[in-house]
């Protein structure tokens, strides 16, 4: 176990490093060729100069660097993670990447930059993954293979939309969360070292699965020094779409835990289906980007940056301690407590800014 250890914690120091000096690299980058974030350039950007973009690069980078390391030393395949995988997320991976430069750079709009995504997910389906059970409330596991008993080839389809529409929402969620300085990448942080924790708990010890939730967590972490308030370079399109989309990946490999992902993620996920409601209400986009989301809300009541990001990472922290130590049907009640806790804190925002307005 103690041979574990050290290899748990020489991963995550190797990519915090190499991620800390590659966002260093990157930012000088991103001047040299202009791929910068403008402020004057959309109505909710927040920050008052020119940023680097790119961030997702150095992520990416870290995550190749890791996984060529590991598969070199025989420490990269089990029974959980096979070799199409491995090759599918990181093609999926710069599949991400690709979209997000050419969005960073040319401003893309979102009716090509969505094709990024949806191409990343279809490649992970082709390279065999898939939610094949979820954990039964109630006790033992519902395999979804079997769910129309003798009808294979429908449950199949159930299972692959599922796990489509699964990456998708975790991928889209980090990149709605992409709007206040350290948010996605702490988030990010803070999700990868729960999966890593979880992983532990049926898995092999030193599995795959966990070696890379935190090699994803030394990454993010590494980021996060240069994203910290005031933040002197961006995830942009391609980091903050690759890390919903890894955690997606890690939850569905790690044992379909997708209950420890909804929690962990669940403030973040109900503030995006939230805001897609709000836009379809008022028949807007729902890709468009507004100031509507929580973070941008909190700020509007006087938080600052940086009381956000730590207002929702102990939100995260919290709940990803639940998925940690307690039973699915605890799990099951804390989603439906933080289910209130967004009405509750909705309410609470509305109620604040109204105040404001009639003050003003």
């Amino acid at each position: 176990m103690i041979d574990y250890q050290l290899k748990f914690i020489l991963i995550f120091l190797a990519s915090f490093i190499v991620s800390l000096v590659l966002t260093k690299l990157v930012i000088k980058i991103a001047r040299r060729f202009n791929i910068l974030d403008n402020p004057e350039l959309a109505e909710r950007k927040i920050h008052q100069r020119s940023i680097p973009l790119l961030g997702g690069a150095a992520i990416y980078a870290t995550l190749l660097i890791i996984i060529i390391y590991l598969w070199s030393q025989g420490q990269l395949l089990d029974d959980r993670m096979s070799a199409s995988l491995i090759v599918s997320f990181l093609l999926a991976g710069f599949v991400l990447l690709v979209n997000g430069f050419l969005d960073d750079k040319y401003s893309w709009p979102a009716k090509y930059t969505i094709w990024g995504p949806i191409i990343a997910a279809i490649i992970m389906l082709i390279g065999g993954l898939k939610i094949g059970y979820i954990t039964n409330w109630q006790g033992g596991v519902l395999y979804l293979d079997q769910l129309f008993g003798s009808f294979i080839n429908l449950s199949n389809i159930l299972i692959a939309l599922l796990t489509f529409v699964w990456l998708l929402g975790m991928t889209y969620t980090t990149k709605f969360l992409d709007g206040i300085d350290g948010l996605a990448s702490g988030i990010g942080l803070i999700a990868s070292l729960v999966i890593f924790i979880v992983s532990l708990s049926w898995d092999v010890v030193g599995s795959t699965t966990s070696l890379l939730a935190l090699a994803l967590a030394g990454a993010c972490l590494g980021f996060l020094v240069w994203n910290w308030h005031p933040a002197k370079i961006f995830l942009g399109e391609s980091g903050s779409t690759l890390i919903g989309f890894s955690l997606g990946v890690l939850a569905v490999i790690s044992g379909s835990k997708i209950a420890t992902a909804l929690l962990v993620m669940g403030l973040p996920i109900l503030d995006a289906l939230w805001v897609i409601i709000w836009r379809l209400k008022r028949r807007q986009p729902i890709w468009r980007g507004d100031s509507q989301h929580l973070p941008f809300r909190l700020l509007s009541v006087g938080l600052s940056q940086r009381q956000v990001v730590l207002f929702i990472g102990f939100v995260s922290l919290l709940f990803g301690l639940v998925s940690i130590f307690f039973t699915t049907k605890a799990k099951l009640s804390a989603l439906i407590f933080l289910f209130i806790l967004m009405f509750i804190l909705t309410g609470w925002l509305k109620f604040k800014l109204k105040s404001n307005e009639q003050v003003n």
